[in-house]
């Protein structure tokens, strides 16, 4: 394997030779087992990275392409609280279709493409509210947490959702010095009911000398598809925290479960192991609007972005 050369000396590394330090550990040393997917992988327990967002930096890759605006579209589409694949469809981000469309397959039979899948999603309502329906992942559990009241004959009756969201902005900016400013998203009675169960379950945030720092842990982590966008992504909530909140943006710091590369990405791994870092990439935020909840795709702007050639894998159901 063809292995670029990187400085060891820490103050002139190139924040991604973190990610990069990563993925060559798993892949030399994880330990190779069998997953849910039948793919198999290699894993390794118990990791961290840390990227500083002062000044507009984010931990975007340079050494691929990442698609951050698809990132983002799932990000926002995740603050609605939505939970059919239509409006990401609508705009062709198609981060979710397989797992409703692995489930359309085994059910009916019909080998369908992804292309002609998505595009029905789209044009037929009917037909999206049937197989497009993913269950009460992440944007259901972050703005509408379901919750239950006790009643007197000893049953149980809903009550209202609670918007964990909201909760952590309102608390970041009246009670900062709180370490309660988190959004779960493994909500263990609905997790059977979910397309996927959350890999980035939960994120946390913390005040510090007005710098907002966030922390995001990962119980499941592919690192060759996952990871870019996973970081990009928690950066991007945390800059859109940090606004709504009057604060600067601090310290981002990601950890990881069980961080693993599949067994079938050795081409890509192989790949963006002989590549080097470069460049600085960095977000601004165009506008601030009302609430957390109504940003818009417009409103960010990435400079000194030129990353290396997209590189391509299976993902794995």
């Amino acid at each position: 394997m063809a292995s670029a050369a990187f400085p060891t000396d820490s103050s002139a590394r190139h924040p991604e030779w973190q990610y990069l330090d990563l993925m060559r550990q798993i892949w030399e040393h994880g330990s190779e087992r069998r997953d849910r997917t039948g793919v198999g992988t290699r894993s390794v327990f118990g990791t961290m990275l840390r990227f500083d967002l002062a000044d507009g930096r984010m931990p975007l890759l340079t050494t691929k392409r990442v698609y951050w605006k698809t990132a983002t579209r799932e990000m926002l589409w995740f603050l609605t609280g939505d939970t059919n694949i239509r409006e990401l469809c609508k705009q062709n981000v198609q981060i979710w279709t397989d797992w409703p469309l692995d489930t359309y397959r085994r059910e009916t039979g019909d080998d369908i493409s992804r292309e002609d899948f998505s595009a029905r999603i789209v044009e037929d309502a009917a037909f999206a509210a049937r197989w497009g329906e993913l269950g009460p992942v992440y944007g259901k559990q972050w703005v509408d947490w379901p919750t239950y009241q006790y009643q007197a004959d000893g049953s149980y009756q809903k009550g209202p959702g609670i918007n964990q969201v909201a909760q952590v902005v309102e608390s970041l900016r009246n009670n900062p010095g709180s370490r309660r400013h988190i959004i779960e998203g493994w909500n263990v009675a609905q997790l059977d009911t979910m397309a996927l169960p959350p890999c980035h379950k939960t994120y946390q945030f913390h005040v510090s000398d007005g710098r907002l720092n966030g922390a995001l842990y990962q119980r499941s982590c592919d690192v060759a598809l996952g990871l870019p966008f996973n970081l990009w992504s928690a950066a991007l909530l945390q800059r859109m925290m940090a606004q709504q909140t009057g604060l600067e943006p601090g310290e981002f710091v990601w950890m990881g479960g069980d961080t693993h590369l599949y067994l079938n990405h050795t081409d890509l791994v192989e790949e963006q192991l002989s590549r080097t870092p470069d460049g600085e990439p960095v977000l601004t935020i165009a506008r601030k609007p009302d609430t957390i909840f109504d940003y818009k795709i417009d409103d960010f702007v990435v400079e000194n972005y030129q990353p290396q050639g997209a590189l391509k894998a299976p993902i794995a159901v």
